[in-house]
């Protein structure tokens, strides 16, 4: 008699399937990520059936009612920011993040403003008891009797509780420790994870009940499990920092129903995370002053402009490869513009050591913070700190020039209101700009004009 399943080996790091086992995975070149799963056979009967059955119309796309939904408010303004502007119905949101980054304190402390509004919620946790859930809610003043908790795992038990309980927003804690007893592999595989997603998206499409998907990260810090599974969902969520550090920033780098360029800023504290509303005060409340090789420079984050400290330290090396150990930038950006700065300034950084980092654990990768890097590099290099209160923006070209930056008025309005009295910008965005009396304004067309300026 012949048997109603048969076993396919998938890649656990990219899902990629094959009959048979395989040493390394010829799609994302991983070694020894095979694993041995069961999957059910299918039958002639079920063929037809699976594709002959319409189960819904086509309509003509302008014959949609046009009704605009509201968001709900999640009372966190950074994670409403995020978000876009509030929760979507139906919506199914990942987040990840490194572990005790603060992703499911974000998630309680969010559910519990939910639950004072008045809001039935629902949080499912994998790896939590019901006591442990109790005794974090009490930590963080997050317990209330429309605050609903339970320990499950299996993805069917989940649907029907939900479905029973009819809540109006659901937090799964994680997505990788949930299984589905179809599947024959244990909870965490490929397979796992991308059925549970595909439960729960059907869930939350159908029923219009966000669902909020808790997701563990690889050692690479992508989110683990099958890349299909960042597709399926409506919006992915990157929690960033480091756990040495009080602050942490939450990142869309997916969005459906807004942009992916904002940020949310929290500190981690005693109680939970707190909103930071000012990320500019906060990352330069304890820059140092009249200290070579500290810079300001301002980046956007979506809508927001945010100030940041650019540190560079200088060095010559005992070594026959200089050392060139960089934070929070992009090192092959530092490598480029420091050869700039040696074939247009003449400064010989090639037998130098350069570390840089960006203070307060930010990651920034953008053009417009070219330009203080260099001034940084040079700071330290030449031994002479940056004039108090000066700011540089600009984007620097492999022939020296400084190009024009985009939302260069909101930068130096944010400028303005920490007080900066001087701000170095390209040439290009000098038209553009409405005057500011409340900051000098210098416009360059070239490295070698803006070190002058400055030293």
């Amino acid at each position: 008699m012949k048997s109603s399943s048969k076993t396919i080996y998938s890649c656990q790091n990219c899902g990629h399937q094959t009959p048979k086992w395989m040493g390394k995975c010829p799609d994302c070149g991983s070694w020894d990520s095979f694993a041995e799963e069961a999957i059910a056979a299918k039958t002639d009967k079920g063929k037809g059936a699976a594709y002959g059955h319409i189960s819904s119309e086509p309509v003509p796309i302008d014959s949609v009612p046009d009704d605009v939904e509201e968001r709900t408010m999640t009372g966190i303004s950074e994670f409403d920011r995020v978000l876009g502007g509030g929760m979507v119905v139906g919506s199914l949101v990942l987040i990840g993040g490194d572990p005790g980054i603060g992703k499911s304190t974000l998630m309680l402390q969010a559910l519990h403003k939910f639950a004072e509004k008045g809001m039935k919620s629902l949080y499912i946790s994998g790896e939590e008891s019901i006591r442990q859930l109790m005794l974090r809610s009490k930590r963080l003043g997050a317990a209330s009797k429309n605050l609903l908790a339970a320990s499950e795992i299996n993805i069917d038990s989940i649907i029907a509780m939900a479905e029973t309980k009819k809540p109006g927003v659901v937090v799964i804690d994680s997505i990788q420790t949930m299984y589905n007893s179809d599947l024959s592999s244990a909870p965490g595989s490929v397979s796992q994870v991308r059925e549970s997603t595909m439960r729960l998206m059907v869930f939350a499409k159908k029923t219009g009940i966000p669902i909020f998907l808790v997701g563990h990260v690889t050692k690479d810090g992508a989110i683990a499990g099958p890349r299909v599974m960042e597709h399926m969902v409506d919006t992915v969520l990157y929690f960033e920092g480091d756990r040495n550090y009080i602050y942490r920033i939450l990142r869309a780098v997916k969005n459906r129903f807004g942009s992916t360029n904002e940020i949310g800023v929290f500190e981690m504290k005693d109680l939970g995370l707190v909103e930071v509303p000012n990320p500019s005060a906060v990352f330069l409340s304890e820059r140092p002053d009249n200290a070579p090789g500290s810079t300001v420079t301002a980046c956007m984050e979506g809508t927001r402009p945010v100030l940041v400290e650019l540190q560079a330290l200088v060095g010559s090396t005992s070594l026959g490869t200089p050392r060139r150990t960089i934070l929070g930038l992009d090192k092959n950006r530092v490598a480029l513009l420091s050869a700039v700065m040696e074939k247009k300034l003449g400064m010989q950084l090639m037998g130098m050591d350069i570390f840089m980092k960006v203070a307060g654990g930010v990651k920034v990768d953008e053009p417009a913070v070219d330009l203080g890097i260099i001034c940084s590099i040079a700071s330290s290099f030449l031994d002479v700190p940056v004039p108090e209160g000066t700011l540089m923006i600009g984007e620097v070209g492999l022939t020296g020039e400084i190009r024009a930056v985009g939302q260069v008025e909101n930068r130096i309005s944010e400028a303005a209101k920490m007080g900066f009295t001087r701000c170095i910008v390209p040439t290009g965005n000098i038209k553009r700009l409405s005057k500011n009396k409340k900051i000098e304004i210098h416009g360059v067309d070239s490295v070698k004009e803006a070190i002058d300026r400055l030293f």
